[in-house]
């Protein structure tokens, strides 16, 4: 069977800690082409090549280290290049930079005036960032808000498939959740999803039924977890009867089905999401760049 992979990779270097630093003494700004190993303190594992990474790569792999703990919430702004700089004892040049990359990949905004902030899925710019379906006429948001109907949301034991797919044990609890989502009364997708059980204690349909805006703010704001990043596999398929009877369409309709793993920061998969869309009066649309 065949699909279509997308897939958005952010590689961030994580393996200096803010000890690191705090331990160095103070540093003149470094050259554009530094490295981890010509940084004082930093431990090379003996038999490995040193890593050579960038040194606002490292700064930037401190700041994700930050937004992964909590340092700073969703929506709140993280301290200014000057603090920033003050604080890993390098220039602000080098911060500068590492924040520009995490701005190019939307894990921070800039206001101009205002300063640099965690990007939120609660805020209007980034609620559909993982929602690539649109209308043949109009956008999303002409539509009015999705109507929500949660099926089932129930705690059971992982499977091999979506133990793999979310770096867990065969076994270990996770949510699974069911729900369709109505475009203008139409029901428009059917979706399936798994959560880690430990990372989603008292998620229930009351709550999820309760929450009025995007799932993914319903997650940042309750649960602590942010989705940065995400890859998907697609393909059309044919609905069984009861996805049909969901949807209301025929068992011979072509749907086409978007299989989603979304992680958090580093890399961390929080996430696994089976997607069935129908697509007679929308289409799936990605801006490559």
């Amino acid at each position: 069977m065949s699909y279509v992979l997308y897939k958005i990779r952010c590689r961030h270097d994580t393996r200096l800690t803010p000890s690191h630093f705090n331990a160095m003494p103070a540093i003149p700004p470094p050259p554009a082409t530094a490295f981890a190993s010509d940084i004082p303190g930093l431990l090379v594992t003996p038999g490995q090549a040193p890593a050579f990474s960038p040194l606002y790569q490292q700064i930037k792999g401190l700041i994700l280290q930050s937004l992964q703990s909590g340092e700073w919430k969703p929506g709140e702004a993280i301290p200014s290049e000057m603090d920033l700089a003050a604080r890993f004892k390098v220039s602000q040049g080098t911060v500068r930079k590492a924040i520009d990359e995490l701005a190019t990949e939307n894990l921070v905004v800039r206001r101009q005036g205002k300063g640099t902030f965690v990007a939120t899925h609660a805020e209007e710019r980034f609620q559909f960032r993982f929602l690539k379906l649109q209308p043949d006429h109009g956008n999303l948001q002409s539509q009015g808000p999705a109507q929500r109907t949660i099926l089932a949301c129930k705690r059971l034991r992982a499977s091999a498939e979506v133990a793999r797919a979310l770096a867990l044990r065969t076994g270990e609890p996770v949510i699974e959740v069911r729900r369709t989502l109505a475009f203008g009364g139409v029901p428009t997708i059917l979706e399936e999803l798994w959560l880690p059980g430990d990372r989603f204690k008292g998620l229930s349909a009351e709550r999820l039924a309760a929450s009025q805006g995007p799932m993914y703010a319903m997650f940042e704001a309750e649960f602590g977890i942010s989705m940065v990043r995400a890859d998907e596999r697609l393909r059309a398929v044919l609905p069984d009867e009861q996805q049909a009877q969901w949807l209301q369409v025929s068992t011979t309709t072509p749907l086409l089905s978007v299989e989603r793993v979304a992680f958090t920061y580093n890399d961390l998969p929080m996430e696994l999401r089976r997607g069935l869309y129908r697509t007679d009066m929308h289409h799936y649309r990605n801006q490559l760049f």
